[in-house]
């Protein structure tokens, strides 16, 4: 062992143990390039996906609760779902916000992207901040959705997340990244007050 520099593995060999409607669950064969070492790796192949940081207007953010099966219990989230392959992060982030919530808006941006588990998981997760939402279209849910959408102040967002009521970690790594565009925010407000 030393404490150098870590070394990439090389990717030997792969196989499907098991496909769903999700993720493909991989058997990987990788080898250590200086020590040889070969070891037998679990990597579920996902979709990337995006979660939506909305707001109203007058600075509500758009929230929703759902079940939630892994949890088997109801998880307070942002929006959010899978891309299709190929599709922009932007243009899925808003096809998403308006599919769960029924709210639109304008000037989508990026966040930041994060892996939600590289230990095991391939796919990213795409942040998006959407601003000046407004409700405007039906819902449209697909067969194994049922969502409860509400709007809270952004501060009393951060207050649930700190007090553990917000436990989907991508959710509270959204949060994390838009804190300095939420402080911007606030000071742009008194500045035009």
């Amino acid at each position: 062992m030393t404490n150098g520099p870590v070394s990439r593995w090389q990717r030997l060999t792969e196989k499907v143990v098991a496909a769903t409607r999700i993720f493909e669950l991989t058997s990987v064969l990788f080898r250590h390039p200086v020590r040889k070492v070969e070891g037998d790796f679990v990597v579920i192949k996902a979709p990337d996906w995006v979660n939506v940081v909305a707001l109203t207007q007058d600075r509500q953010m758009v929230l929703v609760k759902q079940f939630r099966f892994g949890i088997d219990d109801i998880s307070l989230e942002i929006p959010g779902g899978i891309m299709e392959l190929g599709e922009d992060p932007l243009r899925t982030a808003l096809r998403e916000l308006e599919e769960e919530t029924g709210y639109r808006g304008t000037g989508a941006r990026l966040l930041g992207v994060v892996h939600p588990n590289p230990a095991i998981q391939s796919n990213r997760c795409h942040l998006v901040f959407v601003e000046n939402v407004v409700k405007s279209s039906q819902l449209n849910w697909d067969q194994h959705e049922e969502l409860e959408v509400l709007t809270a102040p952004v501060d009393r967002v951060y207050e649930w997340a700190a007090a553990g009521k917000i436990t989907h970690s991508l959710v509270l790594d959204a949060l994390l990244l838009f804190m300095p565009v939420w402080k911007e925010l606030q000071v742009e407000s008194r500045r035009s007050v």
